[in-house]
């Protein structure tokens, strides 16, 4: 370790992290239960300590000094001394270099060994026992970062919720094939950031771009020794840095900023796939990697038995949200991705947890509250995915105003009723017009519910429609993970087939249920590849799977799937003209400016026996305004339905729109449909127009 000595001032416990302010730099960490905090420097490669230097000062909880010597580019972590007593939860460990929660930009990727451990593994008493092992030499870095960036004229799409439409998507798994994007960016925020792949989300037609987690994570160890990696990414580590393998070869934090200014120019917002129910530190046998070293008992909620966690997520620990200090690292992180770097929204993974006094959901809970109160973050799209794996742990509709929600009802639904299931009609025209029986509350729009069909937890919509089982051997765990109610149907085959009658129903369901999706009001989600017919060969919990099971191929793209991505964006163009399809009110009521009215094949109104006949497969969804009428026919039987048209009501005729069986869609100019019948065929639906000619 050098013998140069660093000039150490007070500083200031105002700003935590690393705060570089043109002269010198600030480090300031919070640690309630800490003795000393020893800030560690490193060479440039991060191999070598070159100072070890406590910090001077204690105030408020917060361990701050300030060196004038220290430029951006240095590299850091701490060590924390406290005492080593987890039957209290403290598992303080100076032995062990721990991350910075605030730090903005991280090197290299961990390499695990056992050092990560504050307990010796394999000892007789467990995670009772203490490592003495420096573990520096295996962790990433903290960087000092100047966060100052020109953006320009970065002017934010600001798309209304009502207009919403979402592509899920991953970083990698969308660039690294796209024969567009240069091969030293594939896969990475500027492979996402270059115009070819932009063009893709453009000529599709979507408004939003959600990426799944882009914060800090690293690859578990196990999954390392079997040859896999936490593709997906939902494990941080750090709430302010850019995971490192998006960040492309010589570029730094600042390409992220890139990506996004690239995306807001073609008019697309850019929404986080965020993960601050849990970190990557798992349970009381996890590695010690940053909040377990620095104050285990504040920023996890703890077992009755302080040694153990209380756990609602399935992975280990639950962050202690009800902590005023890392209830403020949330809130600061989540600030510091709008302001700093312009990011348009989020999505809160297992968002149940973030609302939770141990068993107990509360719309008002602390964390909720606040997000609802704040100026910068009351003003972005936020949505939950309103489960968690604890008690109670289910809320759909049961967020405050504010947030929407992913639904997993509606996904259910549109599945079971495509493939032909009993009793579907009720659910399916709850869905349709918004779910209002769970979002119709507090004043909530019809845009709170986020309706999907396939998300990246799940099947994609090709297997959907190719597969009754899920397939996971890949992931190594006897294909026991993964869920094992998918409503799919694989059309009489399992898995891929030559069977052009097969191939044909495949793609006539996949037609129907996009249709289905871009018809219903709410906020719409595809997922990445869908439009194209990707695959993951059953596999549905590919979180694993960094290969071509979850990378997006524009490269080679059957004729068939071709034609269904031309139809796709022919449906959301639709959706984005026809302002019937996303109202801002529930129709279910009636909004004052829209009526709808639900039709049997005979085209009188619904009755209470038609609702509820189990073999009961066909239904009329009429939407009408002061100058427009839609008409969309749904027809899950396996045989055609004969469906007596309503008289038009503002024209002679009704034109058709959609006919999802041959794939045909008309935003002008539509086919006239003479006589007051019309048959709808098997498996698929038609949309008709009523309008003034």
């Amino acid at each position: 370790m050098s013998k140069h000595e660093f000039t150490v001032l007070e500083g200031t416990p105002a700003t935590l992290g690393a705060s570089w302010d043109g002269s010198g730099t600030n480090f300031a960490i919070f640690s309630a239960h800490a003795t000393k905090v020893e800030l560690c420097l490193f060479d440039s490669r991060g191999r070598r300590e070159t100072a070890r230097i406590p910090l001077p000062e204690y105030t408020d909880e917060v361990w701050h000094g300030y060196l004038p010597e220290i430029r951006p580019g240095q590299l850091y972590g701490y060590r924390v001394h406290g005492p080593y007593d987890p039957a209290n939860g403290h598992r303080f460990n100076p032995n062990k270099l721990v991350l910075d929660p605030y730090a903005l930009e991280l090197r290299d990727e961990i390499r695990w060994h056992d050092a990560v451990f504050g307990y010796r593994i394999g000892h007789s008493r467990a995670d009772l026992s203490f490592d003495r092992r420096d573990s520096a030499f295996v962790m990433p870095k903290c960087v000092v970062v100047d966060p100052a960036v020109t953006w320009g004229p970065d002017i934010r799409p600001n798309v209304p919720w009502a207009d919403t439409i979402i592509y899920e998507a991953h970083v990698k798994g969308m660039t690294v094939r796209h024969p567009g994007v240069p091969d030293n960016l594939r896969g990475s925020f500027g492979g996402l950031a270059d115009p070819h792949a932009i063009d893709h989300l453009v000529k599709l037609g979507v408004t939003a771009i959600e990426l799944m987690p882009t914060q800090a994570f690293f690859d578990d160890r196990y999954l390392i020794e079997k040859g896999l990696t936490n593709y997906w990414g939902y494990n941080t580590v750090g709430f302010f840095a850019p995971a490192t393998r998006y960040i492309s070869p010589g570029a730094n934090l600042h390409e992220f900023k890139l990506m996004v200014r690239r995306l807001h120019e073609a008019g697309i917002e850019v929404i986080l796939d965020v993960v601050y129910n849990h970190t990557a530190e798992g349970n009381q046998m996890g590695p010690t990697l940053s909040f377990r070293g620095i104050d285990n008992a504040s920023y996890y909620i703890l077992a009755d038995d302080p040694r153990y966690y209380f756990d609602t997520t399935g992975t280990g620990n639950t962050v202690n949200m009800t902590h005023p200090r890392v209830l403020q690292m949330v809130m600061d992180s989540l600030r510091y991705w709008v302001e700093s770097c312009h990011v348009d929204g989020f999505r809160f993974d297992l968002a149940s947890s973030l609302g939770r006094d141990r068993d107990q959901f509360s719309p008002n809970a602390t964390f909720l509250d606040a997000v609802r109160q704040d100026p910068v973050l009351s003003k972005v799209k936020l949505i939950a995915e309103p489960w968690d794996t604890g008690v109670n742990g289910y809320q759909v509709g049961n967020f405050p105003p504010g947030w929407a929600e992913w639904n997993d009802q509606y996904r259910d639904t549109v599945r079971s009723y495509w493939k032909g299931d009993q009793s579907m009609l009720p659910a399916l025209a709850s869905r349709l017009t918004g779910t209002a029986e769970r979002f119709d509350r507090r004043g909530r729009r019809p845009w709170a519910s986020v309706n999907f069909v396939t998300a990246h937890d799940g099947f994609t919509l090709m297997d959907t429609v190719s597969y009754n089982d899920k397939h996971n051997e890949a992931n190594q765990e006897d294909n026991r993970d993964g869920h094992s109610d998918n409503r799919s149907w694989n059309c009489g085959v399992e898995g891929p087939t030559d069977d052009p009658d097969i191939l044909a129903l495949r793609d006539k369901l996949r037609r129907a249920m996009m249709a289905t999706l871009l018809l219903s009001q709410g906020t719409p989600m595809i997922l990445m590849g869908d439009e194209i017919g990707r695959s993951q060969g059953g596999n549905n919990n590919a979180y694993c799977q960094d290969n071509e099971m979850n990378w997006l191929d524009l490269a080679d793209i059957e004729p068939r799937n071709a034609a269904f991505a031309e139809f796709l964006r022919g449906l959301i163009a639709l959706r984005r003209s026809r302002p019937l399809l996303s109202q801002p009110a529930f129709l279910h009521k009636g909004n004052g400016r829209v009526d709808v009215a639900w039709l049997r094949p005979d085209g009188t109104a619904m009755t209470e026996g038609d609702w509820h006949n189990p073999d009961a497969r066909t239904l009329g969804m009429r939407l009408q305004n002061t100058t427009q009428g839609l008409l969309a026919l749904f027809n899950s039987h396996f045989e055609p339905v004969a469906f007596s048209l309503p008289q038009p009501a503002y024209g002679a005729n009704w034109f058709c729109l959609v006919d999802s069986d041959a794939g045909s869609l008309h935003l002008r100019r539509a086919p006239t449909i003479e006589g007051g019948q019309i048959e709808v065929p098997p498996r698929s639906l038609l949309v008709l127009e009523d309008t003034e000619e």
